[in-house]
Formats: structure tokens, C-alpha cells, sequence
């Protein structure tokens, strides 16, 4: 495999600064209604990216649960090493790819917990075996088998069986709360174009970048 080879042209239409909304928020929005109507699949999908107290990254998929004027929500576990990364540095990153329109769009801010309330009606929204499933797993932690987790499972599906599930106490939201956004368009010959919004005090500054 030659995979200095693997490349292609991004054929996409012209994206300029006159055709953006002056809202980030609306923006995302009107290019996440594009991602959906061009058929691109797990639309809500996005990198999250944290960095421990030492400055050590990771990164993963995540599933973008909620959007509304303060930021951007998503759900997992408290004692997940991306909770932890969190709790110790809440300056986060998160990144979607909208392969089938050539677009990415890069949010950073920094992020934090979202209420309890906020949690658990998320929580009793979900399947009632999704729900089973964060009781079983303690996310990121070692287990000797799937055995292992697959008997929780069983356990708390019965011991759940004729009574609501609650939340459990170490799972939950987070909110990104974004100061930046940067909208990329894949072009020809490797000329995109990149608009982004930084926040300031009296509102979101406008630029293109070079690509």
C-alpha cells in the first residue's frame, strides 16, 4: 500500500464570508441540515478531543445529543477517562466531517457538566437497555471478560425489571461551551475554504484563513 498515493480533488461549490450567517449557531445548524438532506450517515457524529493536566491528548467518536444557545451537549460516563481528562482540563475540541458535502467544522471552548435534571431527562429518554447498559459497564475500566459484562448486564436487568431505571450517579452531560468555530469547504487543488468566528466581548469576529 503506497498511501502517499490516496488522494483526491474536492470538486465543491465557492464558500465565502457573504455566504455565511453572522451566527455560529445558525450556521452549524444550516450545514447540519445539508449533511442530513445529502444522506450522510451518523450526521451527529463528531471527534472530541480532551487533554489530561499533563498536556496528554486523546481523542474519540462521540454522538451530538443536543444544540442550543449556549453550546453543544453530549452524554457518557463521569468516570470515563474523558470525564476525567474534563475535570481536570475543561478546555476541549470537537470536530465533525460531512464527507458526502467536503466539510468540517471545528468548534473549541471550553466544556463543562450539564445539570442533573438536564441529565436524567436525557437518560429516560433512551432505551431501556441503553439505560441497563451504563449500569453495567463502568466505562474505561479493565474487566476480565465479556462474561464479565454481559452477567452485569443480566443482574441489572433484573434487578430492574418491574422499576424505573434510575440515573446512576456517575453518568451524565457535558456542554461545550464554544469561543471558536472555523467552517471548512474542500476546493480544487487543495485551495479550501476556511471561514472561522472567534468570540469577543462584543460578539463573533469573522476571518478567512488560508488553507
Amino acid at each position: 500500500m503506497n498511501y502517499a498515493d490516496l488522494r483526491r480533488e474536492y470538486i465543491s461549490k465557492e464558500f465565502d464570508i457573504k455566504d455565511t450567517d453572522k451566527n455560529p449557531f445558525v450556521q452549524f445548524e444550516n450545514w447540519f441540515a445539508e449533511a442530513m438532506n445529502a444522506g450522510t450517515e451518523d450526521v451527529n457524529a463528531f471527534i472530541l478531543s480532551t487533554c489530561s493536566k499533563e498536556g496528554k491528548p486523546s481523542s474519540r467518536i462521540m454522538l451530538l445529543k443536543g444544540v442550543d444557545d449556549k453550546g453543544f451537549v453530549f452524554y457518557t460516563n463521569y468516570l470515563s477517562r474523558k470525564s476525567k481528562e474534563l475535570i481536570e482540563n475543561p478546555n476541549g475540541f470537537i470536530l465533525f466531517f460531512f464527507k458526502e458535502l467536503h466539510r468540517q467544522i471545528r468548534i473549541e471552548g471550553i466544556i463543562e457538566k450539564v445539570t442533573k435534571e438536564e441529565s436524567k431527562a436525557y437518560f429516560d429518554s433512551r432505551p431501556a437497555e441503553s439505560r441497563i447498559g451504563a449500569w453495567a459497564s463502568i466505562q474505561s475500566s479493565k474487566i476480565e471478560s465479556r462474561k464479565e459484562l454481559e452477567d452485569k448486564f443480566k443482574k441489572y436487568s433484573e434487578e430492574f425489571s418491574d422499576t424505573e431505571i434510575p440515573l446512576p450517579d456517575y453518568w451524565g452531560g457535558f456542554r461545550l461551551i464554544p469561543d471558536y468555530f472555523e467552517f471548512w469547504q474542500g476546493r480544487e487543488n487543495r485551495l479550501h475554504d476556511r471561514i472561522c468566528y472567534e468570540k469577543t466581548e462584543g460578539g463573533w469576529n469573522l476571518s478567512r484563513l488560508s488553507p
